[in-house]
């Protein structure tokens, strides 16, 4: 019996966001059996695009879709119609603007299978009033990191501006990923100035941009930093297409630190991706004790000291705290290439699985 084929629908955005690139990739690792497809509203050509697949994918919420509102909609019921599955991937859930959860909603009713990218968005989702009328064919899937690895680094003007900073002795804190309030970068600044005031010459980098459209993020991001008197020790790259520039620049950071408001969560594939640079990470625990039951790479890190919980409430000091100990200390290396490959392949199993399960 041959396996499934699979349609993942993608923008024709340029900068991608990471449940985007998780999309064209997850079409990538599937090989001869997935394709991408633009969602673009023109049915026809969908139609006959998925006459080749036996099921579609929507991966939600991708940043080039946010103004769509009955596109999803339509592609799931194209592809319901035509009697094919429909795979709905949720990367949030309560994290969502309700008026993005309201237009998934009979997206999701069509769906015949839901994935989740970490068990608190299936734990949010069971709790949602919709979870008694949605498919019970569900499963939680790791997401691996949402860069591929480049085989050469290259440094660019900010990669040398971060080597000259670190030869005169700064200390640069970094992270990686698009800059938005529930990833509270913000706390980042106020770790900066915290280690400032305790002696440290500290720098900061943001390899990433601001997400457009949420909140006032960019300007309170920078009102935060001219008031602790850091706005010229912090540099925001906006965003980097080539992964030979990010890890060049990544190479150049001595710890990352994140501080998520829900806590470290096995979704956040950009500190996956961080951890490749082969520098410690600093960030707040999980919630739930499982939460990398089903992640490999994350429970891997963890134990060789990649990644540095600290508590999931921790307050500045707790982290600069941390901070400070990671940058004198090192960690035992992994092969990334085998462990990227592993979480595929674990995807790709659960997919097809999802397929036999009906």
């Amino acid at each position: 019996m041959s396996k499934r084929r699979y349609l993942a629908l993608v923008s024709d955005a340029v900068q991608t966001c990471g449940v985007e690139e998780f999309a064209r990739q997850t079409a990538s690792r599937l090989g001869n059996r997935g394709r991408t497809h633009r969602l673009d509203g023109k049915i026809r050509t969908f139609m006959s695009a998925l006459d080749d697949a036996d099921a579609a994918i929507l991966n939600f919420p991708v940043v080039a879709w946010k103004r769509k509102l009955a596109e999803p909609f339509s592609v799931a019921l194209t592809t319901r119609l035509r009697r094919k599955d429909l795979v709905v991937v949720l990367h949030e859930w309560d994290a969502l603007d309700w008026k993005r959860r309201l237009v998934l909603v009979p997206v999701l009713l069509l769906a015949t299978h839901i994935l989740f990218s970490a068990p608190e968005v299936a734990d949010e989702f069971s709790k949602s009033p919709l979870s008694a009328h949605a498919t019970r064919q569900r499963a939680v899937i790791p997401i691996p990191p949402n860069l591929i690895l480049p085989t050469s680094l290259r440094s660019g003007s900010v990669a040398q501006a971060l080597e000259n900073q670190r030869k005169a002795g700064r200390l640069i804190l970094g992270q990686f990923g698009s800059i938005y309030p529930r990833k509270q970068s913000i706390a980042v600044l106020e770790v900066a100035s915290h280690l400032l005031a305790l002696g440290h010459d500290v720098g900061v980098v943001f390899v990433g941009s601001f997400i457009r459209g949420l909140d006032h993020v960019e300007r309170d991001f920078y009102a935060l930093a001219d008031r602790l008197g850091i706005a010229d020790r912090v540099t925001v790259t906006g965003y980097v297409e080539d992964a030979e520039d990010i890890y060049g620049i990544l190479n150049h950071v001595d710890v990352f630190c994140y501080l998520f408001s829900e806590g470290l969560t096995a979704r956040r594939a950009s500190v996956l991706a961080a951890s490749f640079s082969g520098k410690p990470i600093v960030v707040n625990a999980p919630r739930q004790r499982s939460a990398f039951a089903h992640h490999s790479l994350f429970r891997k890190l963890i134990d060789l000291g990649a990644v540095r919980l600290v508590p999931t409430e921790a307050g500045v000091g707790t982290v600069a705290e941390a901070v400070s100990k990671a940058a004198r200390g090192g960690f035992a290396s992994l092969d990334a290439t085998a462990e990227i490959g592993a979480l595929w392949g674990s995807v790709i199993d659960t997919l097809d699985a999802d397929a036999t399960a009906r």
